[in-house]
């Protein structure tokens, strides 16, 4: 396949890419949320011209070829650039082949269990806990992820003894049954993660999500390494070496990588064979339903060390209101606790018109 044509459909937050090739076929993708204009920019600026008119049969090489030429900007905006055209190019070749993204990555259709991720710390645990409990009856959900600390918070809480409340209510009100999970999302110390961490142990729950700065590996380890309850993390890395040393130095239990931060598809799979090869289990980060959902539903469902479910944000339009209206067929619906992932072909989505018409759109083309 040899692309002629990458465009952008954005606005700030979402940020769908159309991908064509020689022969006129189209793929759809999508470049990082969040700040998605200025991905889409940079898609623009430093991705396509590098890759339009090439042939992409070793595309783990054309990729790296990208970051090597652009190696004076190392960050996360052009690896959120990159998983727009590797995830229209996914698309872009199971259509060809009439085949799901998962099967070409060695997988099938078929359910994935979820676990209900919620992403609200202004909110009692006694609501959180009333709304899991809402959701166990409604959607089938056996396992639940709230939050502790603050997000960056330097040791502190959204008010104080939020997370001292919230670890006993939400295990009294979901049973002794249910997995519970707990994002710190950069919070602690090493110390106060540890104390967090024993609480967690002492109630049954059994994932510890990105207790320390995720940026002091050193930190996050001293914590793996004092506590029972698996540490996870890896969702902000976008940096092959850093995943490299993150998984050899074993800084956490269960690697987090988020497709879209990593730059797409083939870049993740790289991450999973890693973290395969160290015996360690993946359970990426996806936090929001555009895209990125689908995407690692499809990835879940073909990789050998998969963790135990899918991230499932539970959030809605008061949350996220720019995620509704997306697309012609909501790609997402929960049964008995479980996703899934249909035999489509690609990534088995269509875009909103709609919302295209709406949005900014560039075009880059082949010379």
């Amino acid at each position: 396949m040899i692309p002629q044509r990458i465009e952008t459909f954005c606005n700030q937050f979402v940020g769908f890419v159309r991908l064509t090739d020689q022969e006129g076929n189209q793929g759809w993708g999508q470049v990082s949320t969040y700040n998605s204009d200025i991905t889409c920019q940079v898609l623009h600026r430093q991705v396509a011209p590098r890759l339009l008119g090439r042939d992409c049969s070793d595309l783990d090489d054309l990729l790296d070829l990208v970051t090597e030429r652009e190696h004076k900007f190392p960050g996360s905006y052009l690896r959120r650039a990159l998983g727009g055209f590797d995830t229209a190019y996914w698309d872009l070749k199971g259509k060809v082949a009439g085949k799901p993204v998962t099967a070409l990555i060695g997988g099938s259709a078929g359910p994935i269990r979820a676990y209900a991720s919620s992403m609200k710390r202004d909110i009692t645990p006694k609501d959180e806990a009333a709304r899991m409990q809402r959701l166990a009856g409604e959607k089938g959900f056996t396992a639940f992820k709230v939050r502790a600390g603050a997000e960056v918070g330097r040791g502190k809480d959204e008010w104080p003894g939020r997370t001292e409340e919230i670890i006993p209510t939400l295990r009294k009100a979901m049973g002794p049954g249910a997995e519970l999970l707990i994002d710190a999302n950069s919070c602690y110390s090493p110390a106060q993660a540890i104390e967090v961490g024993r609480r967690l142990e002492d109630n049954g729950y059994c994932h510890f999500e990105e207790p320390c700065p995720y940026w002091e590996l050193e930190q996050t380890k001293e914590v793996a390494d004092a506590l029972d309850i698996d540490v996870t993390g890896g969702e902000q890395d976008c940096d092959l070496t850093v995943w490299r040393r993150m998984i050899e130095m074993g800084a956490v239990d269960v690697f987090q990588p988020d497709i879209l931060y990593l730059g797409g598809i083939a870049r993740t799979l790289r991450v999973c064979r890693m973290a395969g090869a160290a015996g360690r289990p993946i359970t990426p980060h996806c936090a929001n339903l555009s895209l990125v959902t689908l995407f690692t539903m499809h990835l879940l469902r073909a990789i050998p060390n998969a963790g135990k479910y899918l991230e499932f944000s539970i959030e809605g339009e008061d949350y996220y209101p720019w995620q509704e209206g997306l697309f012609v067929e909501d790609p997402y619906r929960i049964e008995d606790g479980c996703a899934f992932v249909t035999d489509r072909p690609g990534w088995g989505i269509e875009v909103s018109p709609e919302w295209l018409a709406r949005s900014q759109y560039h075009c880059s083309e082949a010379p």
